[in-house]
């Protein structure tokens, strides 16, 4: 009973091993060429910068299959022009690099354009300044193949920190060739990028539109969003509120607000007040009801706006009455910070000191209505009423001319001009107006 059991499960372990050997052949014999599977991996990366996120797991996969079966694969396959472009789509699009020199090294049958392959491998080798002059001349050639867009976007890519305006040429190229793929949504985030640096206000603002409307869920759309930001508060002297809300209204709502929350933010930062308080009022919906978490915020972003302007005490009651537990740690420290500047411009003046502790100006002679030379003093004989300004009296004691009075001046006593503040002052700074009655001395001692 206990061997025929034996038998019955060897003899179904065998028929199973039998088909999945059988499987496994099949498989084999039905497995898509090289071609297809890169296709496969266009359309994947194309779906994840339209949002399928997921599917950033199959694109992992397929390069990992895609390397394996390019270093396995003998050198016939390439005999079909679908394969060498698919090897060199792969090597552009996230690839092995080693895999494109493995393939390089073992073409002994010219099947791959030694050009070609010798600029793409200096790009993946990091030398962009030399890939540029050597795609440069084959763009035109390969422009109509499935590699001329990866090509122009590679030329961009190169051409960035040497030349902005010959690499927004390359991306446009790109975007006509592909677009609604992930090569236009590089070639938009990469113009943006040099836009924003060179200040082209417009041409940035157009390509921002495009981007929102065609790759806001794009994984890369952070990227964006910080650039944008950047864009709209530094240059917000140039840009209306009315302009940036276009482009933001396209959005939906959770993505506005927070947009709106970052640029009242870093406009608060940089003391672009009027467009701190709109962004703040259109985070938080002009009074509609939203999360308490982003009407803190609008509070807080909108008040430290205000802290410069005539209702400062209204804005620092709003930013105070905002709780610690609703605010992140980099927000307290701002709400804080702002809460201090308030409290400083709420403090009242503080008193002058005594008018008598302020040093006197030393005597001028008067000017004459000739006089325009970069000094401006003219001499004394030239004044038919020379101007003789006192001396104070404070100077007088010091100098031992006995309180006298100077032309023109009433004769105070010094001792009874000098109150209490006066006498301190003296026994404090006896050795300064001692310097300064020696100078007086001199000069009169000219005169």
């Amino acid at each position: 009973m206990r061997l025929t059991r034996w038998w019955k499960m060897k003899r179904i372990a065998l028929l199973g091993g039998l088909m999945l050997a059988g499987t496994a052949v099949a498989r084999a014999e039905d497995d898509p060429e090289i071609f297809k599977l890169v296709r496969s991996l266009q359309y994947v990366q194309d779906s994840i910068v339209l949002g399928d996120h997921a599917a950033g797991d199959m694109q992992r996969f397929l390069l990992g299959v895609i390397d394996q079966r390019l270093r396995a694969a003998p050198p016939q396959i390439f005999e079909d022009g679908r394969n060498i472009d698919a090897a060199l789509v792969y090597a552009m699009s996230g690839g092995n690099p080693a895999t494109i020199d493995l393939l390089v090294s073992h073409d002994v049958s010219g099947y791959f354009d030694s050009r070609l392959t010798g600029a793409l491998r200096r790009y993946l080798r990091g030398q962009g300044a030399e890939t540029v002059g050597a795609i440069d001349p084959l763009l035109n050639e390969y422009r109509n193949s499935q590699v001329g867009a990866y090509l122009y976007l590679v030329a961009g890519n190169a051409s960035i920190g040497i030349d902005g305006k010959r690499a927004l040429g390359y991306f446009d190229q790109v975007r006509l060739a592909s677009p609604g793929t992930n090569l236009e949504e590089a070639a938009l985030r990469r113009s943006f990028a040099i836009e924003l640096q060179d200040h082209m206000v417009d041409r940035g603002m157009a390509t921002a539109n495009r981007y929102v409307r065609r790759f806001l869920y794009s994984p890369y759309a952070g990227q964006f969003v910080d650039m944008f930001v950047q864009l709209a508060v530094e240059q917000h002297d140039h840009i209306t509120f009315e302009a940036m809300s276009e482009i933001v209204n396209m959005m939906d709502a959770d993505r506005a607000k927070e947009l709106y929350l970052r640029v009242a933010r870093q406009a608060s930062l940089a003391g672009a007040d009027d467009l701190a308080r709109r962004a703040a009022r259109a985070a938080a919906g002009e009074g509609n009801a939203g999360p308490a978490s982003d009407q803190d915020l609008g509070k807080l972003y909108g008040g430290i706006a205000s802290v410069s302007g005539a209702n400062v005490l209204q804005a620092a009651q709003a930013i105070a009455a905002i709780p610690d537990d609703k605010l992140s740690p980099r927000d307290r420290a701002l709400r804080d910070a702002a809460r201090s500047v308030a409290e400083q411009i709420l403090q009242p003046a503080a008193s002058p000191p005594p008018q008598a502790a302020v040093a006197a100006p030393l005597p001028q002679p008067a000017r004459t209505p000739a006089a325009d030379d970069p000094v401006g003093v003219a001499p004394a004989q030239n004044n038919p009423v020379p101007a003789q300004p006192a001396v104070p009296p404070v100077q007088a004691a010091q100098n031992g001319n006995n309180g006298a009075p100077a032309a023109g001046a009433p004769n105070n006593n010094a001792g009874t001009a000098a109150d209490a503040g006066i006498k301190d002052f003296l026994a404090e700074n006896q050795s300064k107006l001692k310097e300064i009655d020696a100078m007086l001395g001199q000069g009169s001692a000219k005169k």
